[in-house]
């Protein structure tokens, strides 16, 4: 487990994008189309625009060009831990879109006023102690029937926990199991919690055929990762 409370990328945060994309190459696929397949995951399980989005742990704010993409008339939010991520975050120029640093805590929301969080390879670098006091913020800043999409890396697939230790700035990681994740957004008062697995199969030329087939698999608990879809 981290000895901090919080990673912070501070170190990583102008050649993040190279150092994940020399990591993943093997899968056949860059760090952007990461990055744009959990927000495709959001898009298919929502079926209006004009939101407002909280992208928490945003790092350089690559997800807010594909939330931009598939959510042009929402209102995007990016908050980090990490001002230098941060600052390079802030040189995208992106409509309805604000990136700002902040403490790991205390979101700058008022109550019921976002409708979807997004948190997307975050809790694995926070410490666990403090897993459920960010997701207790996260759960007042929600409105109503307000939405809350966790990403995290599956510890049951022998390939993503290699790529986590072969990663630098996952050095400190501690993975969540789906079952530990689903049970600490209950304990916090979330309800309706759905987890669903992606990304089986490399994304690789021989292997385009098997890519249909991720649809039918959601519930085999062997993707690379997993996300979780709960309900305030």
């Amino acid at each position: 487990m981290s000895k901090k409370a919080f990673d912070d990328f501070d170190e990583f945060a102008t050649d993040y994008r190279q150092i994940h994309n020399e990591t993943i190459k093997f899968s056949g696929a860059d760090s952007d189309f990461f990055s744009e397949q959990k927000v495709e995951e959001v898009r298919k399980n929502e079926n209006q625009d004009n939101l407002s989005i909280l992208d928490l742990g945003c790092g350089d704010g690559n997800s807010a060009i594909f939330f931009q993409k598939h959510f042009p008339d929402s209102k995007y939010l990016g908050l980090d831990v990490s001002q230098e991520s941060i600052a390079v975050a802030k040189t995208k120029t992106l409509p309805n879109a604000e990136f700002s640093h902040y403490n790991g805590f205390d979101l700058p929301s008022e109550d019921n006023s976002l409708d979807i969080v997004f948190i997307a390879c975050v809790l694995h670098h926070i410490n666990f102690d403090n897993h459920e006091k960010v997701l207790g913020e996260v759960r007042r800043v929600l409105k109503p029937n307000g939405r809350l999409y966790i990403f995290e890396h599956n510890p049951f697939n022998p390939v993503t926990r290699k790529v986590v230790r072969d990663c630098p700035f996952d050095e400190d990681a501690v993975l969540l199991s789906p079952f530990y994740t689903k049970k600490t957004l209950s304990k916090v008062g979330f309800r309706q919690t759905n987890v669903n697995y992606t990304i089986f199969f490399p994304r690789t030329k021989m292997l385009n055929w098997a890519l249909p087939l991720e649809n039918y698999l959601k519930w085999l608990p062997m993707g690379g990762q997993y996300y979780t879809r709960s309900i305030k």
